[in-house]
């Protein structure tokens, strides 16, 4: 069995989904959520579903004496980032090598890298005239939204639709399948 951990930095709604989504599978637990923000919800939410939480500052998350001892307390084998908003420093990609992964709201390579998360990424692809926007699960390297493709999803958007619509349209598609990609992700390791 695989012991997960989920970096978060808000609301925690793919949080929430991957815990309940695993809570009864064999191939894995969420052993804990961590977040650079005491006051995220996905705290609450992992808390409710009786995860263990723990807050880091960027300080203490970029040093390798607290969280590398954090994540092998907890047995923690797989790192998943759903919504995590700090740059990963390079001793945990090479603690976790192919051993964590990201879920990009947008079709990557397209509308990645610094700056690109979150509402930024859909007015982007808005004002980009986009036909076409999905979510992108790839796997985390040093370069920001740069590593390997695992899979991704589409969804048609419509000239009328708002940031807000795109928004709507591609969490729907988070909802439906990064719990999926993360279990099979994990069958392959």
């Amino acid at each position: 069995m695989h012991h997960l951990a989920i970096f978060v930095s808000g609301n925690g709604s793919n949080c929430e989904n991957i815990i309940r989504y695993f809570a009864d599978k064999k191939s894995a637990d969420v052993r804990l959520v961590v977040s650079n923000r005491a006051d995220a919800f996905a705290l609450v939410r992992a808390q409710r579903l009786g995860v263990e939480t723990t807050v880091v500052n960027r300080q203490e998350f970029n040093a390798p004496n607290v969280m590398l001892p954090l994540l092998q307390r907890h047995d923690v084998d797989f790192i998943v980032l759903a919504g995590f908003l700090l740059f990963i420093p390079d001793y945990m990609i090479e603690a976790y090598p192919h051993r964590m992964i990201n879920l990009h709201p947008a079709l990557l390579p397209k509308f990645g890298g610094k700056g690109m998360w979150g509402h930024h990424v859909h007015e982007a692809v808005k004002a980009a005239g986009e036909s076409e926007t999905g979510m992108t699960v790839h796997w985390v390297s040093k370069e920001i939204d740069g590593g390997e493709i695992i899979a991704q999803f589409r969804t048609p958007i419509l000239p009328s639709d708002t940031a807000d619509d795109i928004a709507a349209k591609e969490h729907q598609l988070e909802m439906k399948y990064f719990p999926e990609v993360i279990e099979k992700t994990l069958e392959r390791l």
